[in-house]
């Protein structure tokens, strides 16, 4: 088992009708008056959501700021931080799914830097946050673990980047998580989800053997409800039963735990952003078109591993060849299952020269070893890119 160190100070407040907690969350958080409330669309003020926000809320100096998109945007959310710098707001409050979460995080780091936000996202020597805006979120989609992780990732459409940060400044003070929200979302977003849930169960998890036994578990704990779950509460979100579910177990897996004492991988992830900023393909559709040709391209190298997930989450049997092969066409099967295309075609006919541009672009920021031994070159990015056209 590999040595770790995990803060996880994130209070959670999870199940029905727990809004009538936030006035009090953000007072154990802040002292002062000026809140910002921070949404996407306009669906929290048509269901009403909005309005008995504002009444929960009433003792503070409210503000909001309306639009933040599923890739959270660059430009938008620099609104954002000149909004907060404006009118000196003091505690922020993200309501909606990862991508609100995500650009309130770099918001309230942005907010209090002096040079260009930009430059930290590209991660240049010395530029980093120093500081930030406390911020409690309210979760209405469940998918990314943003609501208790320090991590976010930021479009900038304009350049065609997509970037990360985090760090311990982004962890949120609470996050409240209700179910009955997964109700009111449409199939296409719960679709995405459950695969944003259960891949990053498998970049924790999809690598070698490990020692932690009980990590392994975890994850093909995880991977398992997903799997008994995933379609179920695609078709029918106001089940309780099944939203609770996804939505604890979007948390589980990225929260920090997983990846306790094993090696991880992300390099779907850090391939699949590229799709996003290319061709604004969603996150998670990203993810089920790379994931399993990754699997296919890196195979010797995950042998092991696929077929433990074959025999204990698929219940394969057969030599590891077979069941590692079986477990990479179930786990497609399983994403198209939910109404998930797994071809970059499917979603865009403009993508002839995408691998190249993605196998430069690794190479520009001297990606020359990714995945979880370091191997993963941009040349294979590239040849898992053309196995997905």
């Amino acid at each position: 088992m590999n040595n770790f160190e995990i803060t996880t100070p994130t209070t959670i407040v999870f199940g029905k009708d727990q809004i009538n907690r936030v006035s009090d969350l953000i007072t154990s958080h802040y002292g002062g008056k000026s809140v910002l409330v921070l949404y996407g669309g306009g669906s929290i003020e048509g269901s009403g959501f909005l309005d008995r926000l504002k009444g929960e809320l009433s003792a503070f100096d409210l503000h909001f700021f309306k639009g933040i998109e599923a890739n959270p945007e660059f430009d938008t959310l620099m609104q954002a931080v000149a909004y907060i710098r404006e009118h000196n707001i003091g505690f922020l409050l993200a309501v909606g799914g990862g991508s609100v979460i995500d650009g309130v995080k770099f918001v309230s780091g942005a907010a209090g830097y002096a040079g260009d936000p930009w430059e930290v996202l590209l991660r240049e020597p010395g530029k980093v946050f120093t500081n930030a805006v406390p911020f409690g979120c309210i979760l209405t989609l469940p998918a990314t673990g943003s609501e208790s992780n320090s991590g976010a990732v930021i479009s900038r459409s304009s350049l065609k980047e997509k970037r990360t940060m985090g760090g311990p400044l982004f962890f949120p003070k609470f996050a409240i998580m209700d179910p009955t929200f997964v109700a009111t979302l449409p199939k296409r977003q719960l679709a995405n989800g459950v695969i944003d849930a259960f891949t990053h169960t498998m970049e924790q998890y999809l690598t070698f053997p490990s020692d932690n036994l009980l990590q392994e578990r975890y994850a093909e704990g995880i991977l398992s409800t997903l799997l008994e779950i995933g379609q179920g509460v695609v078709e029918n979100p106001a089940d309780y039963k099944l939203a609770s579910n996804l939505m604890w177990c979007a948390n589980q897996a990225l929260n920090g735990l997983l990846r306790c004492g094993v090696a991880t991988d992300w390099a779907t992830h850090m391939i699949g952003h590229e799709l996003t900023a290319l061709h604004g393909i969603d996150h998670a559709q990203t993810l089920a078109i790379i994931a399993p040709r990754l699997y296919e391209q890196q195979f010797e190298r995950k042998k092991a591993k696929l077929a433990q997930y074959g025999r204990r989450v698929w219940h394969k049997t057969g030599t590891d060849d077979e069941v590692a092969q079986e477990a990479i066409v179930e786990t497609e099967q399983f994403f198209k299952s939910l109404g998930v295309a797994t071809h970059i075609s499917d979603y865009t006919s403009e993508y002839s020269e995408t691998a190249a541009i993605i196998r430069k672009r690794f190479e520009e920021r001297n990606w020359t070893g990714l995945g979880e031994r370091q191997l993963l070159t941009p040349e294979d990015a590239e040849q898992i890119v053309l196995n997905a056209y």
